[in-house]
């Protein structure tokens, strides 16, 4: 029986490997002119997810409504991605960084890998207290 509401299980997340190297990331998102970005934005994304505990965030759905709005929607994305980040610092009694201003002005500007590596930064730093 597959119960969909249940949350999923830590082991399985951490075999995912959650933390990302951000130079190697980025690297790899110039090298193929962004295609690897969709896969770090879709691998960001499922994190959230699972420290929300929640599906705030679906690839598919960014993916469509960003072509849809021209971009307009992936800018309003990142914002959104980076208050999740701050949820999740809140809930966890981590170090609260609010990133989501300067996240909003570098993807305003064309800087959104640049955005993305703040994130997962941000992101990385949910296993330092975890990691044993």
């Amino acid at each position: 029986m597959n119960d969909d509401s249940a949350p999923p299980r830590w082991e399985e997340h951490l075999s995912a490997k959650p933390r990302m190297n951000i130079g190697i990331a980025v690297l790899l998102s110039i090298i193929t002119c962004g295609i690897y970005g969709l896969v770090w934005q879709y691998k960001q994304m499922k994190v959230l997810n699972f420290w929300l505990n929640r599906r705030e965030y679906t690839f598919g759905m960014w993916f469509l409504l960003s072509i849809i709005t021209c971009g307009i929607y992936g800018v309003y994305n990142e914002y959104k991605m980076a208050r999740g980040i701050v949820e999740i610092q809140e809930q966890n009694n981590l170090m609260v960084n609010n990133v989501a201003t300067i996240c909003l002005i570098l993807t305003l500007i064309g800087l959104s890998i640049v955005s993305m590596a703040i994130q997962q930064a941000e992101i990385n730093r949910f296993y330092v207290k975890t990691d044993t």
